[in-house]
């Protein structure tokens, strides 16, 4: 055998091609690249928009929008060239999805959750517990995919992106039905920023009240921040521990759907034990978050308040650019038919489960705070 069939058989290219390795570093170069310039836009647009009319849009749009978005741009450029396939080994979706929300867990710090989230807990239960499961009924009076079925009625109910993410590792769903349900959560949680306040306004809420109804009813972190600081001061810190609470109940929910699709939706392995399939379908990155979230609390008990917080904002900013390079990656990965299969039905959904979290949250938030 010669040198050339030797090379070939070793790495599986033709002469003078690149080898899958080779390729699937390219492509690793072309999501961080783009994932670099995402992250310069949503650090900079905010401040290019401060003072006009655009500071409260420019503020709330997350790196998911830029990311997706170059990623479109990019999956777009690379199909034209003829590339996209070749390169896909770079787009580690899956593995920057789970890391990021393996490091999220940081954020949650238990202890204050346990001190000062009594009604937040009460109201992040019985809110999930509602908007989940009217989500979960009307999709499937509309006869959406169980996957997508899974990932807007946690998407609404719970905590926006996060915990699209995390219910889609738990039902092992297409990367198209996760940066869909994303989509949608950007594009209601951005009005929200200016009329949840200015409704609480015109109810004649209390400070707290409004924060809880912020809180508990806008899906993505930095949107409650903003509706909150619109608010008022002490709005902002009760829509945060409202938020927070709820991001802690990602494991719950993934859990619970892990066990659902594993046991229910695919059917039970009858020479498989019921543990040994939920552990086999479980997203280990849920005991990641679990764990992340006990080792920054008992950090924090014990480290110095200054030095405590720089730490977590490293672990929160590597946190980021795991997510931003997942979504870029999902851009890259795109393929357009699987939602033009799905219609307007999700659409319908997911405005019908958010009109039904915003009653609830302000009941909630009137009964508890």
């Amino acid at each position: 055998m010669s040198a050339e069939e030797r090379a070939v058989e070793r790495t599986g290219a033709e002469p003078g091609e690149r080898s899958p390795l080779g390729l699937a570093v390219l492509g690793a170069l072309v999501v961080l690249a783009l994932s670099a310039a995402a992250r310069h836009l949503s650090e900079t647009v905010p401040d290019a928009t401060e003072g006009t009319s655009w500071e409260g849009v420019g503020a709330a749009v997350e790196f998911p929008v830029y990311a997706i978005a170059l990623g479109l741009l990019g999956n777009a450029l690379l199909g034209a060239l003829g590339v996209r396939d070749r390169l896909a080994g770079g787009f580690r979706t899956e593995f920057f999805i789970k890391t990021g929300l393996v490091l999220l867990g940081a954020s949650i710090n238990l202890a204050v959750l346990a001190d000062a989230a009594g009604p937040a807990l009460v109201q992040s239960v019985v809110l999930i517990s509602l908007v989940f499961g009217f989500s979960w009924w009307l999709g499937g009076r509309l006869g959406l995919d169980e996957k997508l079925r899974a990932l807007l009625s946690a998407a609404v109910a719970i905590c926006g992106v996060s915990a699209a993410i995390a219910a889609a590792g738990a039902v092992q769903a297409k990367r198209e039905q996760l940066a869909y349900s994303a989509s949608l959560v950007i594009v209601v949680a951005l009005p929200s920023i200016f009329l949840l306040p200015l409704a609480a306004t015109a109810l004649g809420l209390d400070p707290r009240t409004t924060g809880a109804w912020i809180g508990g009813n806008i899906d993505t972190t930095a949107a409650v921040t903003a509706a909150g600081a619109l608010a008022g001061e002490e709005s902002l810190q009760v829509a945060t521990i409202v938020k927070v609470t709820q991001n802690a109940l990602l494991g719950v929910v993934a859990v619970a759907l892990t066990a659902y699709f594993a046991l229910r939706v695919e059917g039970r392995r009858p020479e498989v034990s019921a543990g040994r399939q939920l552990w086999d379908r479980f997203p280990k990155f849920v005991l990641g978050f679990l764990a992340t979230s006990a080792i920054a609390t008992a950090y924090l008990a014990t480290a110095d308040p200054a030095s405590g917080k720089a730490a977590i904002g490293v672990v929160n900013d590597l946190r980021t650019w795991f997510l931003i390079l997942a979504f870029t990656s999902i851009g890259l990965e795109f393929r357009v038919g699987a939602l033009r299969q799905a219609g307007w039905r999700p659409i319908g959904v997911f405005a019908a489960s958010t009109a039904v979290n915003a009653l609830a949250a302000l009941g909630l938030a009137l009964a508890l705070f």
